[in-house]
């Protein structure tokens, strides 16, 4: 079974693990150091003015997807968006409910903080990331 939860700063590996992955998965082949990388994610989620928060899927203990969220304002009159930018499943775990677990979540954060629209970023014009997309919406 998925579970659905907020990362906390003791996710930060798992975290890394993910977006070596996501790196991986564009293309990327240059990493910055470890514990640079984990600086970063450190201050950017975490720090005094977190950037973003982050929602994990797990399936057991394995953490299998993450989706980064941030909101906007103003949006449509005063309200505010939750802007989805990032929703990654790991490989392994493409296809198995990870990806829509993780939407429906974010979905209903959006709802609890009385977001008056929900965005997404997806790079849907990559064939693989298309796939992933079209695997979510069933």
């Amino acid at each position: 079974m998925i579970v659905v939860r907020p990362a906390t700063a003791d996710d930060i590996d798992e975290l890394l693990r993910l977006t070596e992955e996501l790196d991986r998965f564009y293309g990327g082949t240059d990493l910055d150091p470890v514990e640079f990388r984990r600086q970063q994610v450190h201050e950017a989620l975490f720090g005094d003015m977190p950037a973003a928060q982050v929602l994990l899927a797990l399936e057991g203990e394995t953490v299998v997807a993450f989706a980064s969220y941030s909101y906007l304002w103003p949006a449509v009159g005063l309200t505010r968006s939750l802007y989805l930018k990032e929703l990654y499943v790991s490989q392994a775990m493409s296809r198995r409910g990870a990806c829509w677990c993780s939407a429906w979540r974010s979905s209903s954060t959006a709802s609890s903080t009385k977001c008056g629209l929900a965005s997404l970023c997806a790079p849907i014009n990559h064939r693989t990331a298309a796939v992933m997309v079209d695997g979510c919406s069933r």
